[in-house]
């Protein structure tokens, strides 16, 4: 396949969206379509109903390129909508080009744009610059080839994270049919407070050392591992290089992690959760954690897992956070936490179940890491 190149200015127009104002977006008419529109990150649409330039009118099958503060590259297919400002509709009308082809080549330049954003707060890229960006150009025939073969793997992916979902899905639905709803508790389970269901020692529930106890300085390249949000938000004990020395452990003894212990992440990306598994890692926690050491005869921390993180109870701990911008949990809000107390062997009967979904879903992910890693691999060869 021939490695020519072509500018993106030579292949299409960029038409920048209209900048509709605040009192423009009203109830009726069409959808006023904003990057947090294209994102998924709003579900807050606003409608204009009036006279419009027709280059800003979008509909199915169009290309848009989001080209401030989140750079993407999308292919619309929700009906006949406006274009909001900071957003390309790409208009193609000069050189010979693939559709799906251009898009798999735009989304694999996206880092060179993001090397080429200006601004502080709000990043963007110069519609100059942008049009500069050269991507590989072989044939028509060449383009469809690719285009074709990323698809297929595209359309494989988007199933396997489909099944994923559907798996967590079943986890859940499976949650309430044997508990009922945890705020409502339809099923009449006693309640009681996480602080009356761990074992009984004053470090059962126990937030990560601050101040002088865990500085930076304190950290080495190989001891005992230091747990933190990158390791609950990702779910992956494994994952992390942070360690401390045997001095510090010793002495951090009371922040130790055991089998069994669930984290909890209380800083910004807050109520995230993670059971320490059999096989981890001897270490502590870090101040962004809390951990939590439930009395085995009577809480399944799978059980625990699945309540902490419903919709419902997720709606109790955004109303009890404390801080402006970032949410805070704090010791004091999690040992008071309600929780209905089914039978253990109940709780145990769930764990079982989730436990034997998690082997589906390990094959599903393996699957699908090694389906993503081939098409990032082809994406490098066709496009780097």
């Amino acid at each position: 396949m021939s490695k020519s190149y072509i500018k993106l200015g030579e292949l299409a127009s960029y038409i920048n969206g209209y900048a509709f104002k605040p009192k423009d977006r009203g109830s009726e008419g069409l959808p006023i379509i904003r990057i947090q529109d294209l994102t998924g990150s709003s579900n807050d649409k606003g409608f204009y109903k009036g006279t419009y330039p027709s280059k800003i009118e979008i509909n199915n099958g169009d290309v848009l390129i989001s080209w401030s503060a989140s750079l993407g590259v999308y292919v619309w297919n929700n009906g006949k909508a406006l274009l909001n400002q900071h957003i390309f509709k790409v208009v193609f009308d000069k050189g010979e080009i693939d559709k799906d082809y251009f898009v798999y080549a735009v989304q694999f330049s996206l880092h060179r744009m993001r090397q080429l954003t200006h601004g502080a707060t709000m990043k963007h890229v110069v519609k100059k610059d942008f049009e500069n960006v050269l991507i590989p150009y072989p044939s028509l025939k060449d383009q469809r080839k690719v285009a074709h073969v990323l698809d297929k793997l595209k359309e494989s992916i988007n199933k396997k994270m489909d099944e994923l979902t559907k798996l967590d899905e079943l986890i859940k639905a499976r949650f309430v049919e044997m508990f009922g709803d945890p705020i409502n508790n339809q099923k009449g389970w006693k309640i009681l407070r996480i602080e009356d269901l761990v074992e009984n020692n004053k470090y059962a529930i126990k937030a990560g050392p601050f101040g002088s106890a865990l500085k930076k300085e304190f950290y080495v390249s190989k001891g005992y591992k230091i747990y933190g949000q990158e390791q609950v938000i990702k779910n992956d004990p494994s994952f992390g290089n942070y360690y401390i020395s045997q001095e510090k452990y010793t002495s951090l003894k009371n922040y130790r992690v055991k089998a069994g212990d669930v984290l909890i992440s209380l800083v910004g990306t807050y109520g995230k959760l993670m059971i320490m598994p059999d096989d981890y890692e001897l270490g502590i926690i870090n101040p962004r954690l809390i951990k939590i050491t439930f009395d085995k005869d009577l809480v399944n921390p799978i059980y625990f897992k699945y309540f902490f993180q419903s919709d419902a109870e997720k709606k109790v701990l955004t109303h009890n956070t404390h801080g402006g911008t970032m949410g805070i949990l704090n010791v004091k809000i999690i040992r008071k936490v309600a929780l209905p107390l089914p039978p253990l062997a109940l709780q145990n009967e769930f764990a079982n179940f989730v436990q034997q979904v998690d082997k589906s879903k390990v094959a599903v992910q393996k699957s699908l890491d090694e389906t993503q890693k081939l098409f990032d691999s082809l994406m490098q060869e066709y496009f780097g």
